[in-house]
């Protein structure tokens, strides 16, 4: 059972820091303009030499900020009681910790599942006929990691969670 937990809680940590890092950096999207290489976050897009904040209130950057920042908060929150059941700590005792952090951590990736959904469909619509050279960077990319590691990482505190509700009868012959 702690091992499960033990790996949610790595693949947990893993990908918030994922999560994060997909979030807050520029490199979403890579695309040639007029001779020259600009790329795009959520929150900024930059030209040679220089980087602007979004100023349009564009609905699918918006979609896609906000479903990231929910699974931020879910995995953050997920983690915490992953931590308090490998720990545990015997407060909240009216619910199963593991199973709350699994639920949370299955949350979390269908958060990001979205937000990764969102931003791919409407890029390739809009961007595809725009611009002919343009790829998805490495945020992206770290954004889809994130992704599965989130669902393993519900999958390891649901496994935890069922091999503690359902142990081993060892006198059964």
């Amino acid at each position: 059972m702690y091992s499960f937990m033990g790996g949610g809680l790595f693949c947990a940590g893993v990908g918030n820091i994922l999560l994060i890092v997909s979030t807050a950096t520029d490199y979403w999207m890579q695309y040639r303009h007029s001779s020259s290489y600009m790329h795009q976050g959520l929150w900024r897009y930059c030209v040679p030499g220089k980087c602007m904040t979004h100023t349009d209130s564009i609905a699918y950057w918006d979609a896609t900020r906000a479903f990231m920042i929910l699974s931020l908060l879910a995995c953050f929150i997920g983690i915490v009681i992953g931590i308090m059941a490998f720990i545990h700590y015997s407060s909240f005792d009216g619910f199963d910790k593991t199973f709350a952090a699994g639920i949370l951590f299955f949350i979390s990736c269908f958060f990001v599942l979205l937000a990764m959904a969102v931003y791919t469909g409407v890029t390739v619509n809009y961007y595809g006929k725009r611009y002919g050279s343009w790829r998805f960077s490495w945020s992206y990319i770290m954004g889809w990691v994130a992704v599965v590691l989130m669902f393993f990482s519900g999958i390891f505190f649901m496994c935890a969670y069922r091999m503690h509700e359902c142990p081993r009868n060892s006198n059964s012959r």
